[in-house]
C-alpha cells in the first residue's frame, strides 16, 4: 500500500466521523474554537489508535493471515465499506447535542470501530512508503489517518453548523465506495500476476473518471430543481462528442495504426471488431431492463425493478464501453505500446471523467424527483460510475497477459462508444430545436481531438 492508496485510505475512515461531525455541528448551532479542537482531536485520536490496535492484534496472527492475506483484507474492507453505504441509506440517527467527555468518548470508539478492521490488513496488505521496516511504515499511516481525520472532522463541525445535515449521507457513500474499490484492488492486485496494478499511475489512472462522477452526483445536495430541457440538451450533447471523440481518436485510430505495425489489414480487423463491440452493446441492451429518463423509453425485459435501479442501470451500460476504454488505453501506457501515445491515457482518463459528470446527474437528479432522499439519490449517481474503474482494471489485467488483444479490443470499445452515443442522440433534442445541444456535442468532440492530436505531435 502507497502513499496515494494510504491517503484515500485515511479519508474513506474519516467519512464516518465527518458525517458525525456534520451532526454535532448542526445540534449545537454555534461552535467555538474549542468546540472544533476538541471534536477533531477525539475523532483523530481514535481512529488513529485503532489501526495501530488492530495491527498489533494482526501481528500476532501474522503467520496465519499471511496464509489468505488478499482475501482478509477485500473481505474486511468490503463489510465496512458496504456498512457504511447502509448506514447511510438508512433513517438518520440523532446525534446529542455537546461535548463532554463521556458523550465524545463513546462517539469517538463508535467512529473509529471499523478502524480497528482496517488495521488488521495491514499485516495482510503492508504499508510501503518509506524504505524501512513495517513498524515504521505503520506509525507514519496511523499518523496520517489521525491527522486527516483530525482536520476533516474539524470541518465537518463547521458544515454541520452552517448548512446542516445535507451533506451526512453523501459523505458516507463516498467513505465507504472509496473503501470497497481498495479493497478490490489489494484482491485483483494478488490475482494479477504481471504486478500491472502495482504500478501507482495505472491505479491513479482508473481513479480519475470515478472524480467526476462523485462531482455530478453530488449535484443533487446544491440543486433543489431539476435541470432545464436546454441544460440537459447542453450537458447530453456535450457528453456525446467526448465519447465519440474519444472513440476516434483514442480507440479506433490508434487500432489501425497498431495492426498495421503487425502487417495485418487494419481497417477490414478494425471494422469487423467495430462491429462486434456494437453487439455487445445491443445484447446489453436487450437483456438489461432500463430506462432512458428524460425520454421516459424503458428497454429491455420486464422487470419489477424500481424505477430509480432502471435509470441507474442506463449509465450502467453507457460505463461499461467506457471502463473498457480506460483500461485499454491504460494497459497501453504500461506496456510503452509504441503506437499508442504516452500521454493519450491520462488525456483520455480527464475526458471520461468530464463527460461523467453531465451523466452523474443526470442519475442523481431525476432519481430524487421519484421521491428518494438526497442520500439514495447520490449513491445511485456515484453506482452508475463505477463500472468504469472495476472494467478498467480487469482490462488492464486482461491485455497485460494478452498483448495481441490490445488493438482488438480497443476496436470493439470504439464501436460500443459509437452505438452508446448515437443511441441517445435523439434525446437531446428534448423534444424542440437541438442548436444548444448540436454546438455543445461539437465542442466536446473538438475539445478531445485536439488534446488527443496535441499530446501525439508533442
Amino acid at each position: 500500500m502507497g502513499l496515494f492508496e494510504l491517503f484515500l485510505l485515511s479519508v474513506g475512515l474519516a467519512m464516518d466521523a465527518f458525517a458525525v461531525s456534520i451532526c454535532k455541528g448542526l445540534a449545537s448551532g454555534r461552535v467555538t474554537i474549542k468546540e472544533y479542537l476538541t471534536c477533531g482531536i477525539w475523532f483523530g485520536l481514535f481512529q488513529g489508535i485503532m489501526p495501530f490496535i488492530g495491527y498489533l492484534i494482526g501481528s500476532r496472527f501474522e503467520k496465519y493471515i499471511s496464509m489468505i492475506a488478499p482475501w482478509v483484507a477485500f473481505f474486511l474492507l468490503t463489510l465496512i465499506g458496504c456498512n457504511m453505504i447502509k448506514e447511510a441509506l438508512s433513517p438518520d440517527e440523532e446525534v446529542k447535542p455537546g461535548f463532554d467527555v463521556k458523550t465524545m468518548f463513546m462517539m469517538a470508539v463508535a467512529t473509529s470501530i471499523d478502524a480497528l478492521a482496517v488495521g488488521i490488513t495491514f499485516v495482510a496488505v503492508p504499508v510501503e512508503v518509506f524504505d524501512r521496516g513495517p513498524f515504521i511504515n505503520v506509525i507514519f499511516a496511523v499518523l496520517m489517518i489521525c491527522i486527516i481525520t483530525f482536520i476533516i472532522s474539524m470541518a465537518g463541525v463547521k458544515i454541520g453548523s452552517i448548512f446542516g445535515d445535507r451533506y451526512k449521507s453523501g459523505s458516507e457513500i463516498m467513505g465507504g465506495t472509496i473503501l470497497l474499490f481498495i479493497g478490490f484492488r489489494s484482491l485483483i492486485t494478488y490475482l494479477d500476476r504481471s504486478q500491472t496494478l502495482s504500478d501507482v499511475e495505472t491505479i491513479f489512472g482508473m481513479l480519475i473518471p470515478l472524480v467526476g462522477t462523485f462531482l455530478g452526483s453530488a449535484v443533487i445536495y446544491a440543486k433543489k430543481n431539476g435541470i432545464s430541457d436546454d441544460l440537459h440538451s447542453i450537458l447530453s450533447g456535450s457528453s456525446a462528442g467526448i465519447m465519440i471523440s474519444m472513440a476516434v481518436w483514442g480507440m479506433i485510430k490508434p487500432a489501425i495504426d497498431g495492426l498495421s505495425c503487425l502487417k495485418s489489414n487494419g481497417i477490414i480487423t478494425v471494422t469487423v471488431y467495430f462491429c462486434i463491440g456494437v453487439i455487445i452493446q445491443v445484447l446489453l441492451d436487450i437483456f438489461v431492463p432500463h430506462t432512458h429518463v428524460y425520454s421516459e423509453i424503458t428497454e429491455g425485459p420486464k422487470s419489477g425493478l424500481d424505477p430509480e435501479i432502471k435509470v441507474m442501470l442506463t449509465e450502467v451500460i453507457h460505463h461499461i464501453p467506457e471502463g473498457i476504454t480506460l483500461g485499454a488505453i491504460y494497459a497501453a501506457h504500461f506496456m510503452k505500446t509504441e503506437w499508442v501515445s504516452s500521454t493519450v491515457a491520462a488525456v483520455l482518463a480527464i475526458a471520461i471523467a468530464i463527460q461523467n459528470i453531465p451523466e452523474a446527474i443526470c442519475v442523481s437528479l431525476p432519481v430524487r424527483d421519484t421521491g428518494a432522499k438526497n442520500g439514495k439519490a447520490f449513491f445511485m449517481g456515484i453506482i452508475s460510475g463505477v463500472p468504469t474503474p472495476l472494467l478498467g482494471i480487469i482490462t488492464v489485467v486482461v491485455i497485460v497477459l494478452f498483448p495481441g488483444a490490445l488493438p482488438y479490443i480497443m476496436s470493439a470499445a470504439g464501436g460500443a462508444l459509437i452505438y452508446t452515443t448515437i443511441e441517445e442522440i435523439p434525446q437531446i433534442a428534448a423534444g424542440k430545436d437541438n442548436d444548444k445541444g448540436s454546438l455543445a456535442f461539437i465542442a466536446g468532440f473538438a475539445v478531445v481531438m485536439l488534446m488527443v492530436l496535441l499530446k501525439i505531435g508533442a
